[in-house]
C-alpha cells in the first residue's frame, strides 16, 4: 500500500470507529429517555412483574427484601428490562444501520424484515413465559411444596430468577430466524438441517434442563416450544434462496 493510500485507510477506520460511538449513543439515549418515563411506575411494574407468583402463594402471603436497598434497586431493575424490550427495535435498526454499508442490496433488503421478525419473537417468547409458563410452573411447585412451610419468596431472586428464564424464552423463538439465516447464507442446506433434527430435539432438552429449574413441566415448557420452532424454521427456509443462487449485486461505497 503507497503512502498516499494509507491516510483515507486510517480516515475510514476513523470514521466507523465514530459512527459506531454516534450509533451506540443514540441507542442509549433512546433507552435513558425510556427509562426515565419508567422510573416513577417502577413499583408499579414489579407488582405486575410479581403478580404470577403472588397469585400462586396462599393467600395474605407476601415476598420478603433482605437487602437494605433492595425494595428500592430491584423495582428499578424491572424498569430498566422494560426499557430495554422497548428499546430494542431501536438497537437492532442502530446495528443495521451500521453494517448496511457492507451488505449487498439484495441482501439489505432482508434485514428490516429480520429486525421486526426478531423483536416480535423476541417479545413473543417473553409473553409465553409470563402468561403461561409463570402461571403453571409456580402452582405445580406450590402445590408440591410441603404444607408445613411458610413460602416467602426474595425479591431479588425472584427478579434473577425472572430475569433468565425471560432471556432463555426470548433466545428459544429466534430459533426460526437463525434457521432461516444460516440457510439464506449458505451456512448449512435444508437438507443438513432437517438430519440434524434428531441431535437438536436432544439437545433442546439438555438446554432446558441447564437454564430452567429442576423441575419436569418448566423443563418441558421450554424444550417443546423449541422443537417446534425448529420446524417452523425448515418450513419458512423452504421459501429462501441460498445466497451463492442470487446474483453477485455490489453494495454502493
Amino acid at each position: 500500500m503507497s503512502d498516499e493510500q494509507q491516510p483515507s485507510g486510517e480516515d475510514s477506520f476513523v470514521s466507523h470507529l465514530v459512527e459506531l460511538r454516534d450509533r451506540l449513543l443514540r441507542a442509549l439515549i433512546a433507552f435513558g429517555v425510556v427509562l426515565l418515563l419508567l422510573i416513577p411506575f417502577a413499583s408499579e411494574l414489579y407488582d405486575l412483574l410479581a403478580s404470577p407468583m403472588m397469585r400462586a402463594l396462599p393467600e395474605g402471603a407476601k415476598m420478603i427484601a433482605t437487602g437494605v436497598v433492595t425494595p428500592f434497586l430491584v423495582p428499578v431493575k424491572v424498569a430498566m428490562l422494560i426499557a430495554f424490550v422497548i428499546v430494542l427495535p431501536v438497537i437492532l435498526y442502530q446495528a443495521w444501520a451500521f453494517v448496511a454499508p457492507g451488505l449487498y442490496n439484495h441482501e439489505k433488503r432482508l434485514v428490516l424484515p429480520l429486525i421486526v421478525t426478531s423483536t416480535f419473537l423476541f417479545v413473543l417468547g417473553i409473553a409465553f413465559c409470563y402468561f403461561f409458563v409463570f402461571g403453571t410452573v409456580f402452582h405445580f411447585i406450590h402445590q408440591i411444596a410441603p404444607k408445613s412451610i411458610s413460602v416467602a419468596p426474595d425479591i431479588e431472586n425472584y427478579l434473577n430468577f425472572v430475569m433468565t428464564m425471560f432471556l432463555a424464552f426470548g433466545v428459544t423463538f429466534e430459533t426460526p430466524i437463525v434457521v432461516v439465516v444460516l440457510t439464506r447464507m449458505g451456512v448449512v442446506t435444508l437438507a443438513q438441517l432437517q438430519g440434524f433434527r434428531p441431535y437438536f430435539i436432544v439437545g433442546s432438552f439438555v438446554v432446558a434442563a441447564i437454564v430452567t429449574p429442576p423441575d419436569v413441566v418448566s423443563q418441558l415448557l421450554l424444550a417443546i416450544p423449541m422443537c417446534l420452532l425448529f420446524e417452523a424454521g425448515l418450513i419458512a427456509a423452504r421459501f429462501v434462496r441460498p445466497r451463492a443462487s442470487d446474483p453477485d449485486e455490489p453494495a454502493e461505497a
